[in-house]
């Protein structure tokens, strides 16, 4: 363990071993991070904060403040980040509200970029990329694999799916399904994100039932909710095609329309 003589650690914080604290940082009272997680010069982690190992938090990260939520009643909310994790410079991670599950979760293996934003409640799941400037609303979920653009903003409670592509700049006020591209504002679905598919490599025959799917859900001219129970009929159980589709019938806030809507 290597802790920086500028650093200040809480007697009550816990640190695993091999874990390095840069100057001038600060971890407060009930922070708990894994072993060989590394934690920036001027970043400060408060609060009840779980850190898994080997996450690294550059400079001027910020984890574990209370949330932006005027309906917070200040009781102790938690903050959860994976092993493996990059946060980046400027990086903030807010605490679970009061008003919501008071708990912010982010998945292993997850790059935060600089100056990206993870509000209260967020759920972000594992090997997701959220680039520069990104902003994560209260209570957003980001699937598996997710990859939010460079200055994207997303609405509180919007859901993105697993392996989706939101493109640099998007504003995402309705959900991105599962392996789609969604651009724009408001944002559209420009097909699915055939790039990730092929680096998850993806069965020739999950993708062409996805595109199936795709035409009988998005291009059909038939409503959503035919499309779905027309696309479910054809899918044969396969779990791909089913996921997508549970996400579609799933979906509160609704969910971007395609660009040839």
């Amino acid at each position: 363990m290597a802790i920086h003589k500028t650093a200040v650690v809480h007697a009550d914080a816990t640190l695993g071993k091999g874990v390095t604290v840069g100057p001038f940082a600060v971890i407060g009272a009930g922070v708990v991070i894994g072993a060989g997680a590394a934690i920036g010069p001027h970043s400060v982690v408060e609060g009840q904060v779980e850190i898994g190992a080997k996450t690294r938090l550059h400079s001027h990260v910020c984890v574990g403040g209370p949330p932006q939520d005027r309906a917070h009643d200040g009781s102790e909310t938690r903050v959860e980040i994976g092993a493996g994790c990059e946060l980046r410079e400027f990086v903030t991670v807010h605490a679970g509200s009061s008003a919501g599950v008071g708990v912010t979760r982010i998945g292993d293996g997850t790059w935060l970029m600089s100056g990206s934003h993870v509000a209260h409640d967020c759920v972000v799941g594992s090997g997701v990329t959220v680039a520069s400037g990104a902003t994560l609303a209260a209570a957003v979920q980001v699937g598996d694999g997710a990859t939010i653009g460079s200055l994207a903003g997303l609405h509180p409670q919007v859901r993105v799916g697993r392996l989706a592509l939101v493109g640099a700049g998007a504003l995402c006020a309705q959900d991105v399904p599962p392996f789609t591209l969604a651009q724009g504002d408001r944002a559209r679905l420009f097909g699915l994100n055939i790039t990730a598919l092929r680096n998850e490599d993806f069965d020739a025959d999950v993708v062409r039932a996805l595109r199936r799917a795709w035409r009988t859900v998005f291009t059909s001219g038939a409503s959503l909710r035919t499309g779905v129970r027309h696309a479910r009929a054809e899918a044969e159980g396969r779990a791909e095609v089913v996921e997508l589709l549970d996400f579609l019938e799933g979906s509160a806030r609704g969910v971007c329309k395609a660009a040839s809507a």
